[in-house]
């Protein structure tokens, strides 16, 4: 009779330290989720603040002839868009991964993909007037 007890209780406790395990796990990935979704407004919102309203458009009532050369584009500058739909895509599998596993992964790369890809082809002003 003790022996069932105990072996009832040994499983018991076993349980209950699955659970807190589980727990954890639950609350890391949270947490997890949480900074990288602040990372990820916080480096979108680094542009945003770089672009000024000053009445930098208006056009002097002398003309005068300048010779542009053409400069070196950097890497950044070359690969934008692609770097972005990549980007955003990453974020997404992260987040996707953290919170369904490996199905959630590919759910949230498709769907930051999708999001990074409607950003940089749609809405983004492509041409800006300094």
């Amino acid at each position: 009779m003790s022996l069932a007890r105990n072996t009832t209780a040994i499983s018991l406790f076993e349980r209950e330290r699955f659970m807190n395990r589980s727990l954890v796990m639950q609350k890391t990935k949270r947490f997890l989720a949480v900074v990288l979704v602040l990372l990820t407004l916080m480096f979108a919102g680094i542009p945003m603040g770089s672009i000024s309203s000053t009445g930098s458009n208006v056009v002097s009532a002398q003309t005068t002839t300048r010779r542009y050369r053409r400069r070196h584009r950097s890497f950044w500058k070359k690969h934008r868009d692609k770097l972005t739909v990549a980007g955003t895509a990453l974020g997404g599998a992260a987040v996707g991964g953290l919170a369904g596993g490996k199905k959630g992964a590919a759910i949230g790369a498709l769907v930051g993909g999708g999001g990074g890809a409607v950003y940089t082809y749609k809405i983004r002003k492509r041409h800006r007037r300094y």
